[in-house]
């Protein structure tokens, strides 16, 4: 294995402290920055964190001043704006530095939740019927759409915003919940036919040859409970909720092998049509008849150690350190003009 000089861009909040002492990493905002710099010293790379906010001319002072052999991207944003994380990976190729993660269109066809459903419509991949409510414009929902919806922001992840609130029955709440994201996210909205089933993740990693991870699921354990299993806010972030509600993820050990199988294909499928490369997280909904609904493609996912994605690749047989190392080497080996 070569060691390289690894340049980790995250956010400039998001860089741990020297020391450590005294905090609660298990908790700590900055964990999943913390355990990627720590497990990629303990391989043998020399890690140099950058803060980022809104200056480019950081990026390229660390460049000349560490000349790094790869960029390990942990940014999820650029100036606080979402979509931006795109522009970033683009300046990367533009002076051909390679980078761990997804490439620029990838960021790009998958972050937009109404264009990838567009996509996977064309490739007849099933996905909830929705709209998009533009902001500024008026909210009215057209007679194709059933109710319950959820109303999510057209472009964030992590489930900002999401909450059991986002589920609406009515015109009066629907109104109510996309005028919510307009404003305090000031991202446009969009609505989808909320599918009754079971939430699930997949973990695919690979450029061209791919490995998809076992599938995992959000169990919700304490039954007669009138919470909605969806993956809010709470469910994802919170352990007291999460406690309380007997919330937990997992390998999804009841599937039957047929249907195993025919999940990690389809994984694989959407990972190619939405042009992803490096590694993402894909989240489905299986109904009560069986049929399989992608809701969404999470390029570049939470991969903490002990979460999801971490979680599954473990279960694959990547522990923690090989995760990492893969990461780096699907970076390394990455060509954007072999995949034009």
């Amino acid at each position: 294995m070569r060691k390289c000089r690894v340049l980790a861009l995250m956010h400039e909040g998001m860089v741990p402290p020297q020391d450590v002492r005294g905090h609660d990493i298990l908790k700590a905002d900055w964990k999943m920055e913390y355990d990627v710099i720590t497990t990629l010293e303990e391989i043998g790379h020399e890690v140099h964190a950058l803060g980022v906010g809104s200056d480019l001319g950081a990026i390229r002072k660390a460049m000349h001043e560490f000349e790094p052999h790869i960029v390990f991207n942990l940014l999820e944003d650029f100036d606080d704006v979402a979509v931006y994380d795109q522009n970033v990976v683009s300046y990367l190729e533009l002076i051909r530095m390679p980078y761990t993660g997804c490439n620029p269109r990838g960021l790009m066809l998958a972050r937009d939740k109404a264009i990838s459903k567009q996509l996977l419509t064309y490739h007849r991949v099933a996905v909830p019927e929705f709209v998009v409510f533009k902001r500024g414009k008026s909210i009215k929902k057209p007679k194709r759409l059933a109710f319950p919806l959820i109303v999510k922001s057209l472009v964030l992840e992590g489930s900002a915003g999401i909450s059991q609130a986002s589920v609406v029955s009515d015109d009066e709440r629907l109104e109510e919940r996309v005028d919510f994201i307009h404003q305090t996210f000031e991202t446009d909205a969009i609505a989808e036919r909320y599918i009754e089933g079971r939430e699930l993740y997949v973990g695919v990693i690979g450029n061209q040859r791919l490995q998809v991870f076992p599938v995992w699921e959000l169990f919700f354990m304490k039954k007669g409970d009138e919470v909605l299993p969806i993956a809010t806010g709470r469910v994802k972030w919170n352990s007291r909720y999460q406690k309380r509600h007997g919330i937990r993820t997992g390998e999804a050990t009841d599937l039957p092998p047929a249907k195993q199988e025919a999940i990690q294909h389809l994984c694989k499928r959407i990972y190619r049509i939405l042009g992803l490369s490096g590694y993402a997280r894909l989240d489905l909904r299986l109904d009560p008849s069986g049929k399989i609904y992608v809701l969404e493609a999470n390029p570049n996912p939470q991969i903490a150690s002990g979460e999801d994605f971490a979680e599954s690749a473990d279960r694959a047989g990547l522990n923690y350190q090989a995760l990492m190392q893969r990461i780096i080497s699907l970076g390394r080996r990455w060509q954007p003009d072999r995949y034009r």
